[in-house]
């Protein structure tokens, strides 16, 4: 337990780098979703392009491009980075596939209804569609949001040591006190993943009451 302040500063580490490529990732997606329903060839196939290779290749793969990928044009970024930019893509990826499943519950005349009260179609998808979309998304979100938590986790094999798992192997290098290292690390990563999941569906109760 003595080690617990040390691991929980990489966990707050984790959730660092999860929120903030949830936060890119929900933006993203929606650019993606808009670029799907262009009228424009070539804008349809890069978010075609980009959704696909998100959804069917490995999350180690996407950050190992980004860190080791990127490094042969001699780009260099640091693990932190790296990490970050492929778990954003992989968010983007999905939830823009969510958004996309969340689109086709809503019923096209509401972009129709909006045009009528003089709204261009983008308005009318800002401010009438997006709303509804994102609630619909809203559950499926919370599952991205718990798995990039967990690919987190991945970080470790580009160099990534401040995160929660990155600290922990750190510490069991340095103790060999591999169970009960990695026995407070799987509880506090459940624990994390547990509060997300409670506190999404309490905020969902209290938004979509009706």
């Amino acid at each position: 337990m003595a080690r617990l302040p040390q691991m929980l500063d990489g966990a707050a580490t984790t959730m660092e780098v999860a929120i903030l490529s949830m936060l890119i990732g929900i933006v993203l997606a929606i650019v993606l979703t808009v670029l799907r329903r262009s009228p424009v060839a070539p804008l349809r196939a890069i978010a075609r392009t980009w959704v696909e290779i998100a959804r069917n290749t490995p999350a180690l793969f996407q950050i190992y491009m980004a860190h080791f990928g990127i490094a042969s044009f001699g780009i260099h970024l640091s693990p932190f980075t790296s990490l970050l930019i492929g778990i954003t893509f992989n968010n983007a990826g999905y939830l823009a596939e969510n958004f996309r499943g969340a689109l086709k519950a809503i019923p096209d005349t509401q972009i129709r209804a909006g045009r009528s009260l003089g709204m261009s179609e983008m308005q009318a998808f800002r401010h009438i569609v997006l709303p509804q979309m994102l609630r619909v998304a809203f559950l499926p979100m919370t599952n991205q949001m718990v798995w990039a938590v967990l690919m987190t986790s991945l970080g470790v094999t580009v160099g990534m040591n401040s995160d929660l798992y990155g600290v922990t192997q750190d510490l069991n290098a340095l103790t060999f006190r591999t169970f009960e290292l990695f026995a407070i690390a799987g509880v506090i990563f459940y624990l994390i993943t547990k509060l997300i999941t409670l506190g999404a569906r309490l905020l969902a109760a209290r938004l979509f009451r009706y």
